[in-house]
Order: structure tokens, then sequence, then C-alpha cells
């Protein structure tokens, strides 16, 4: 505790931490309110997903064995974990094995086949922190490099992440700009797009020639074996698409049972996380790509122990990050201060179930006051789970029964047991608010000194507010006497004032033919262009496109634009693909009216290198084929046969330098939706 309190001290004397802080969690919980009003019943939406995560937790051993089975038949080899070191010890063993082989069973060293050390890229992934992962495989003689932008910078400083969405969200630019500087060369500079493409011309290099690449996992599919990663940069499809071995790595809370799921809880963690409508990037991974293997490790490490305690809610978490931006103590501390990968009121509570009693005293760090839970998505009851935690009402371990040792030092469970008494008691309770109020106005200018601080942490990081003068009680029923002729007019001129909303609101409706208006603004509103053309002279315009950006090379998924005519016009094509082509052209499955996204599957042609590896996107998209949502396409039969799949809602970006968005990370900087109006 007293090391905890010393981290706090610290943070909050930063006075760079405290602008960047509040900087991320103004702009995160705008983002967050805004985009969740866009979403019809979003409150009924959100009681649906607790439901759904209460549902798999509790049956989570017949998720778990529905989800491995559709997996393993899938082509994906799967490997369960009961902790970090299990885990850590499976990869080894993969990173050791022929890329020649679909089997665990080979175990010819990568480094003799290649004759170098074995690279691994490495997309985000929380389960990794909590396992130590990097540290282990550097000590193997293994290189591991972090692929998104954020994390790439804490690695370079040698840092854990900050946040478990904005890894780099204590640093300000001034920061990235000396590192990069110092560690990759470069002349010093604060120009975020700048830096943010230095990022990226060295972390291309590494995409492609990794021997493997490492993802986290943000939902796998029981009914379909699927595995879920949702991004904004590019990196992970990336890790997941381009190296021979794509190793997964996945807690076994983190399920749906089925697609109608998966897009319920698409619609809520987009909007939670950073205010989109959807991410850039939503892969959907059923199976390993041809010459590919595709591992999953399903890693418990406390879980199961946390099932089995009054924690279990716990488990319902997406790892969304809401709870941090809203959380009026983290948004003074910050992720380093709890020195647990989960930080926050999320993080104090499993921190303590997964790590052990040595961060129970994590839960002192809330004020209760519910912002979590109000933020939540699948509507967590943080509060209550934050007083377990600080009565010590942690599992030992996944094999033993909580246990009450108490997270409170002996003073602070005294003041407790007294405060209990006294609340009990109306009389008394009345008694001590007033010798509070008098207590309080002698003691409030030497709030310094007070000995509080032993086990509430007043005095050193806030003041010792004066309790009012007269209970709430007393001053409530007298304001209620003078408010009761004043009340009748409010609500009446509320009322009035919501029949005109309704009716404005009835008005602006959009009817059901309007999909493709409402296709182009969403998919504008994300920095996506559209050109409209129709069947006769789609391929025309599309020449048309690229003599304007001086382009004669691109990759094309076949069957979508007449080859002949493009050879005619001087574009060399190639279906194969090929990083140095500025341009890749793809056909779209379908389009979604509420968020300006066009849905790619795996096929001939190699469709999801097009879409991801060149500058430019072209996708050519028939208005007829534009859905009204992400559920709906859900329901295609493509999404269930295909290997992979990948919903892409406007062009790559990233906001991990100072929360600037920059277009154009790892994947496209441009999506350009070539729009025919006819059937195609």
């Amino acid at each position: 505790m007293t090391d905890f309190r010393t981290r706090i001290r610290a943070s909050l004397a930063n006075e760079a931490l405290q602008i960047a802080l509040d900087a991320n969690a103004e702009r995160r919980t705008n983002g967050r309110i805004a985009a969740f009003e866009s979403l019809p019943n979003w409150q009924e939406k959100r009681q649906q997903a607790h439901a759904i995560r209460a549902d798999v937790i509790e049956h989570l051993e017949e998720y778990l064995e529905q989800f491995v089975d559709r997996a393993e038949r899938n082509g994906i080899v799967v490997h369960r974990a009961k902790d970090g070191a299990e885990a850590v010890k499976i990869i080894l063993e993969i990173v050791k094995a022929s890329p020649q082989s679909n089997t665990k069973d080979s175990l010819v060293p990568l480094s003799a086949l290649r004759g170098k050390e074995v690279l691994i890229a490495k997309s985000k992934s929380m389960v990794s922190e909590e396992i130590d992962l990097n540290p282990a495989l550097e000590a193997a003689g293994i290189r591991v490099v972090e692929t998104d932008l954020g994390e790439y910078i804490v690695q370079l400083r040698k840092e854990r992440p900050a946040h478990i969405v904005t890894p780099a969200v204590h640093l300000r630019r001034s920061d990235v700009g000396q590192l990069f500087h110092e560690k990759l060369g470069i002349p010093y500079t604060e120009d975020i797009p700048t830096l943010t493409d230095t990022a990226r011309q060295v972390l291309r290099d590494v995409f492609l020639t990794a021997d493997i690449g490492i993802s986290g996992v943000n939902f796998g599919v029981a009914e379909t074996g699927t595995l879920c990663l949702v991004t904004n940069e590019g990196n992970g499809r990336m890790v997941t698409t381009l190296p021979p071995i794509h190793i997964a790595l996945m807690g076994m809370e983190r399920l749906v049972r089925d697609l109608d799921d998966l897009a319920l809880m698409l619609s809520l963690l987009p909007r939670a996380a950073t205010g989109q409508k959807l991410s850039v990037y939503t892969q959907l991974i059923h199976a390993p790509l041809p010459g590919q293997q595709r591992h999953l490790v399903l890693l418990d490490n406390g879980r199961t122990g946390i099932r089995n305690s009054p924690l279990k809610e716990s488990l319902y978490c997406i790892r969304c990050g809401a709870c941090l931006n809203a959380c009026p103590v983290f948004r003074e501390l910050g992720g380093h201060a709890y020195n647990s990968p989960y930080s926050g009121p999320i993080g104090s509570v499993i921190s303590a179930g997964f790590f052990g009693p040595d961060f129970i005293p994590l839960a002192q760090a809330s004020s209760l006051c519910g912002a979590c839970r109000e933020a939540c998505p699948v509507d967590i009851d943080l509060p209550k789970l934050l007083t377990r935690v600080r009565a010590g009402q942690i599992p030992v371990s996944s094999s033993q029964s909580p246990v009450n040792s108490s997270g409170l030092s002996r003073l602070g469970r005294l003041f407790l047991q007294m405060y209990s008494r006294f609340a009990r008691s109306p009389r008394l309770f009345a008694v001590s608010q007033r010798l509070a109020a008098l207590g309080t106005r002698l003691l409030s200018p030497f709030s310094d000194y007070v000995p509080l601080p032993a086990f509430t942490g007043w005095g050193y990081s806030k003041d010792l507010p004066r309790f009012a003068g007269k209970p709430f009680r007393a001053r409530f029923h007298r304001a209620e006497a003078n408010s009761n002729g004043r009340n009748s007019v409010i609500l009446s001129e509320a009322k009035d004032l919501e029949d005109k909303n309704e009716d404005s609101s009835v008005a602006a409706l959009p009817q059901s033919d309007t999909r493709t208006a409402q296709f182009i603004e969403e998919l504008t509103k994300v920095n996506g262009n559209v050109i409209r053309a129709n069947r006769v002279n789609l391929t025309g315009q599309v020449i048309d496109f690229l003599k304007s950006r001086g382009v004669d090379s691109i990759h094309l998924e076949p069957d979508v634009l007449d080859e002949i005519t493009l050879q005619e016009a001087g574009i060399t094509v190639s279906d194969a693909p090929d990083a140095g082509l500025r341009v890749g052209v793809t056909k779209a499955i379908c389009g979604l009216a509420d968020t300006g996204s066009i849905l790619i599957a795996d096929g001939a042609g190699d469709p999801l290198q097009a879409s991801l590896l060149p500058r430019i996107h072209i996708a050519v998209l028939c208005t007829p084929d534009i859905l009204p949502s992400l559920a709906d396409a859900m329901a295609l039969p493509i999404v269930r046969q295909c290997k992979s799949a990948v919903v892409i809602t406007g062009p790559s970006r990233t906001a991990d330098i100072e929360m600037s968005l920059t277009i154009g990370m790892h994947g496209p900087g441009e999506l350009i939706v070539f729009l025919v109006h006819t059937i195609c």
C-alpha cells in the first residue's frame, strides 16, 4: 500500500501526465456519449448484452467445449493453458515448430530453417501483458516487435501500456518526437503525421518479414469457432494474414454464443471504446489461410477462480476501457500508478482476482461514484465488485474458495464498523452529522496534517471538505415546500418540449429506400470516398481514376473489372500480393448502411491482401447489396463459409499520439468505393 501511495503522489505531481489524462478522458467520454446517441434503444441492447455475458459465464465450460470443437474442425490448432507459465511454454513450442507443419508435433527450429533470428510481429494483446509474454520470448532469443503504434511507442520506452485502449495516453508529442529521434535516428519533430509515417515505414518491413504473427482476440464465437479481432490501424490484419504462422491468445471467458450475439457486442464495443459506430477493421477468422498455420491459446490464469467467487461478474468485461475514461480517480492517476496490466475500476477488481491479495489496495483508489457502471456497455456493477475486493472477497487460486482477508487497515475497519452502527439508527446518524459538521469546520484548514490519510487517502490528494451546516433532510423538506407550486409548471413545459422533439424526430426518420444515401453519408463521415458508377463504363471510370493518380499497376481481384480494357489502357494487372503496388481493387460482398462499411472475404486473387497492403483500396459495391446493418451481414452464408473476412469502415487510422487523428496507418490511407447502380 505504501508503494501505491508513492505512485499516486508521483502521478498527481506530474503536470504533463495530468494534461494528457484530462484530454483523453474528455474526448473519449464525449465520443462515447455521442456514439451511443446514434444507437436506437441502446440501453435495452446494453441489458441484452449483460444477459448474454451472464449466460456465457454461467455455462462457460459448455460453450468452451462447443467453441474448441468447432475451431478445431475449422483447422485451428487449439491449446488450453491453466496459467501464464503454461501459455508461455506452449507459445515457445509453437515458435520452435516447423512452418511447414500443421501439427503441434514438429520441432524443427525456424532459425535452423531460415538461418536467422526468429521475428515475431505482435498486435495488441492485454492477455500477453498479463502473462509477461514479451520478456519470456526475448529471453529465449526471439525478437518481438509490437506493431500497434501506441504499443510500439511504449515498447521502445520499455514501459507497460498506460491504458488498455490507448497505450501511450500518458505521453505528449514531444515525448514521442524525442523517442523516435533517439531510437529511430530521425530528426527531432513534433509533427504527428511525420511521426506516424515513420513508424509505418519501420513496421512495414516487420510485417513483410515476420516468421510469426501474434494477436489477441476480442471475441470467440462458440457456434462457428470464429475468432473476432477489432482494430483501427491495420496491424491486426497484417499479423493474422501475412506470416506463415498466426498465434491468437485469448482469455477463456471472451466468448459469445453465436454471430447474432457478436453483432450486438460489436454495436457496443467500438462506441464505448473509441466513440466509433464500428472500428475500421472487424476481422472474422474461421480457419487458416492456404499455406498457413493458425493456433489459438486459451488461457485460464485465475479466471476459473474468479468465476467461482463473488467477483464473477467482472468476467462479463469486454475490455472497452470506458470505465477508465469515466473514473475520476483514473483520470488523475493514469494506468502506471496501478502497477498492473489492468488499471482503473475493472483493473482494480480483476487484478486482485488474477494476481492475488497484494492488489487489493487498488480497490481503495475509487470514489464509488458509479460513473464506471454508468459507462459500462454491458452494465457490470463495478462499485459492488470494488467493495467486495476491499473486503478481501477474492479467490486464492482456481481450486480454492474465496477468502475474506480484508483489504482494509485496522483503522479503516474500525471506522466502517462505527459507521455501520450509526447508519442503522436514525437518531445516532442525525447526531453524528452534527458532530461531523462541527469537526470538519475545525479540521479542514489543517487537512494536510490530520491522520486520516492512513486509510482513506484524504489530505495528500484532496482537501477535507466541510460538512454542510444543516443535514440534507432538513434542507430538503424546506426546499420541497417552496417548490411544490413550481413543479407542475416545469413538468408541463417539459412535456410540451418532449412532444415537439418527438414530432420533429418522426418527421426526420429515414425511409427504407434511403440505404444508399445513408451508406454514402456514413462512409464520408469516416473519411471514405464514393464514386457513382454503372456497370457499362465501370472499368473506364476506374481507369480515369488510376490515371489521375499516376498509377499504372494494380492488384486486382478476378472478375471485378475488364482486364483486357485495363491492359489496353496501359494498366498492368496482378492477382498476387505485392507490397510495392499503390492500388488494390476488390469486390465488396455487401455494404452496411448504418456504418458506411463494406465486407470483403478471402478468395481467388487474395482480396484480403489487395484491401490491406496498398496505399489506396478501391472497392466495387452494387447498390442492391447494401444491407441495413452488421447483423444483416452476419446472416450471409459467405460469412460462415469463408476462411476469413473483414468488415472495413473507412481508411486505416490511429489516434495514439495525443489523441490526434491521423488517417492512414498500416492499412490503406484511402478507401474509394465505386458504387454501381445496377445488379452486379
